[in-house]
Parts: C-alpha cells; structure tokens; sequence
C-alpha cells in the first residue's frame, strides 16, 4: 500500500484527474488571494498562494476537492490545524504532499467560519442610530462573536478627532473613519442574539476554538487576541443559533425571535457563500423582515452595487441598509469610507 507522496505518484494525481481548466482556475484563485488578500498582511501566505499557483503538483491535488472546497483560506488554516505555522512554501509543499490526507480530512469536513469581532466598528453606526429594544439575528454567524457589539468599546479616528463609545472590555476595536459618517455616540441596546448557520460552532467546544484560531493569518497576533478576549465575552451569554439553510430555513428562524424588539438582520462576508440565485432571495426576505444591515464584497448583491455612486475600491466590502449602501469597508474592519 502507497501513501503520502508515493501515492500521489503512483495514482499519477500530478498528470491526470483534472482538466486544464480547473488546473488553471485553482491556479488564477491562489494567484489572486496573494496579490488581493494577503500582500500586505502576511507575507507568509503571500509566499504560499504565490508558490502555490505555480505549483503543478500542489494544483492538481487541491483540485481533486469539490470546487467550494478551493478556497485559499480553508487550506491554509487546514495547513495550521495539522502542522502549525509554516517556514515558508518548500515546508508547506513538502508536509502537504507528504500527508495530504491529513490536511484534505480537514477541508473536507470544515469551512472558511472566520468569526472576526472587529466587523463591528463598522455595523455600529447602524446599529446605535436604532431607537429602542434590538433582537440581533445574523445570517451565517459562525461563532456568533459579531452579536456583542454592544460588549465591545470603540475608537473611530476622525480627521480631526477620536470618539470613543463604550467602557473597555477587552474587545477595544479601532476604526479610521472618512466621509460623512454619523459617528455613533452610544451602543445599541440589544435583547436577544440568534441567528442561522448552516454549521454554527459552539465558542465552549475547544476543537471548534482551535479551528477558528487556526483562520487567523500567522502575523496577525492581534486579531488572536481579539478573538481570545470576544470569545470570553461570548460564552458569558447564550445565543439562539439554529442549524439551517437562510435559503429554506430563514423565515422558519424568525419564529424565535421577540416580537417586542426591532428585528435586526445582520450578514457581514457570508452571503458571499450563498448560490448566485439565493442571494437575491435572501435579499428580499431581509428587506422584508425589518432593519437589514448587510456587508459584503460589492458583487454578491447586484440591486446593492447597482445604487453605488461610485465603483467600489478593490479589496473593499460594501455597507448597506435595507438595500441602501452607505460606506465601504475594509473586510475585517478598521476602516470605513462614507459614501457622501
């Protein structure tokens, strides 16, 4: 019996079981991560993607996964689950094609569920310009971490100034704040957390922690320890959370929530994981709903992009409410750039 690198050989996974095409969109995928995610963050999984994308062996392998399984991110943080960090490409390419299995398990079974805390500073100023009671539901909250805005404190830096909202918690979040932007001078007053996720990961489980601090780029030890600190927050409060599709399931979801409070419907960087035709649906539902305050990369709503003023700056999420946008944002937070 043959594993590990051997088998790769003798199955001949380096010269067949996958068409040029897809050869070539696994490659265009990583080439693209590297020069549009990771550049400037983290040059170590710049190297990677980089490499990767000129690796003919590293291709084929990655393309013997269904296509939704691809994504940068999964292999890398399946990488870091099973190996830790990284010296560079040649230990990443040798450990992977020694194992593959080990890391493929992993894709196989997971997905991309970075729950990254610091989206709040810019949901906030919706959030706080909301009078009254606030039933919070998110759509595809992994570990529900973006249901505490209220827990967290806040410093948007203006040309000219810093305000500060909330008292310190652990969870400080920092956000550049330009254009014309009502900065928000108190928290939302938040009543009830839930939402719906097709594999919701409970924040008391360690093997789900572990996954979801193996999403976090090595050099960002920041936003390890943002992670650490919201999750201690989080688990002083449970969360209605139900395991379900938003495509079949939303409405059905809506049922928990109090109907004394205004209804808040929240997805930041999942419905980008939705089917194209789902997405506008979804879209509808949300409207329909109540308040919807969604923030995603500028191609997953078409109606959403089709109102923007102006194109929206590469590598920017797009802010909107109930179809409206209203600011670009960056996808983890840190900036928001007001539409006047």
């Amino acid at each position: 019996m043959t594993c590990g690198r051997d088998a790769l050989e003798t199955h001949g996974w380096h010269t067949r079981r996958m068409v040029t095409t897809s050869h070539e969109a696994v490659a265009a995928l990583y080439r693209q991560f590297a020069t549009e995610e990771v550049r400037d963050i983290s040059p170590l999984y710049d190297e990677i993607c980089t490499g990767i994308a000129e690796d003919a062996q590293v291709l084929e392998l990655i393309g013997t996964l269904p296509r939704p399984k691809w994504q940068p991110n999964l292999l890398l943080a399946a990488w870091k689950l099973v190996h830790g960090i990284a010296s560079g490409y040649p230990e990443f390419r040798e450990r992977l094609l020694d194992e593959p299995e080990a890391v493929l398990s992993v894709m196989r079974t997971h997905a991309t569920q970075t729950n990254e805390a610091a989206r709040c500073a810019t949901t906030l100023p919706v959030l706080a310009s909301i009078e009254g009671p606030i039933a919070l539901f998110e759509v595809g909250p992994s570990a529900g971490l973006c249901l505490f805005p209220d827990r967290y404190h806040y410093r948007y830096l203006l040309d000219d100034d810093v305000i500060e909202v909330g008292e310190p918690s652990g969870v400080d979040l920092e956000c550049v704040v330009t254009g014309p932007m009502p900065v928000p001078t108190r928290l939302p007053e938040v009543v009830w957390r839930g939402g719906i996720d097709l594999n919701p990961l409970d924040i008391r489980d360690d093997e789900a922690v572990r996954w979801l601090r193996a999403l976090i780029w090595p050099e960002q030890t920041e936003r390890l320890e943002r992670l650490d600190a919201a999750i201690a927050i989080a688990r002083t409060e449970r969360t209605q959370v139900v395991t379900g599709n938003a495509d079949t399931a939303f409405e059905a979801a809506l049922a928990a929530v109090p109907r004394a409070a205004t209804l808040v419907v929240l997805n930041t960087a999942a419905a980008t994981y939705f089917p194209p035709d789902a997405r506008e649906r979804f879209a509808e539902r949300a409207n329909r709903a109540g308040v919807w305050i969604s923030q995603e990369a500028p191609g997953v709503f078409p109606s959403v992009a089709a109102m923007l003023p102006v194109r929206a700056p590469l590598g920017r999420f797009v802010l909107s409410r109930n179809g409206e946008p209203l600011a670009f944002t960056a996808p983890h937070g840190g900036t928001i750039d007001w539409i006047e």
